[in-house]
């Protein structure tokens, strides 16, 4: 399934439960991007940071820190799926986050969306989905994560 899904109902939700959403356009992952996402959360390890240290090193060069990549999940998610019919939304969590491959400065990636749950809590809809997020060339994902999120339909 590809472009953006809207759905606006618990019964949209249960339909769309096992079925595949994507994939997102293609993310430039830069040096600038990973080296701002070093700075922003103090992660500054020479694998990622330092070019030239990394040259050396088995993997040729600097990669991409492992939550970057999984940082990029909500707007990826947001490209596949809107919920915009809802009255909000928001992140709940993720369970079983697992970087299973490296993605290597200069490489892009995306990321495909399968739901696997929506069921109705106190507060609204939760919904489970996997993200997986693949790199451009790479018969591996680099991370494949349950994503945890809640829906209200009505406002509170």
């Amino acid at each position: 399934m590809t472009g953006a899904v809207r759905p606006t109902t618990f019964a949209d939700l249960q339909e769309l439960i096992g079925k595949e959403i994507g994939p997102t356009v293609w993310h430039d992952v830069t040096q600038e991007r990973v080296d701002a996402f070093a700075d922003a959360t103090g992660d500054r390890q020479w694998i990622h940071v330092d070019p030239e240290r990394a040259a050396a090193s088995p993997l040729g060069g600097t990669i991409a820190h492992g939550l970057y990549s999984l940082s990029l999940g909500p707007a990826f998610s947001y490209e596949l799926m809107s919920f915009d019919g809802f009255a909000h939304s928001l992140n709940y969590g993720y369970d079983k986050v697992r970087f299973p491959a490296p993605v290597p400065v200069g490489s892009r990636v995306r990321m495909r969306l399968t739901l696997l749950a929506a069921d109705e809590v106190s507060s609204g809809i939760q919904i489970r989905s996997r993200q997986t997020i693949e790199r451009e060339g790479s018969d591996k994902p680099v991370v494949v994560a349950e994503s945890l999120a809640r829906v209200v339909e009505e406002a509170l």
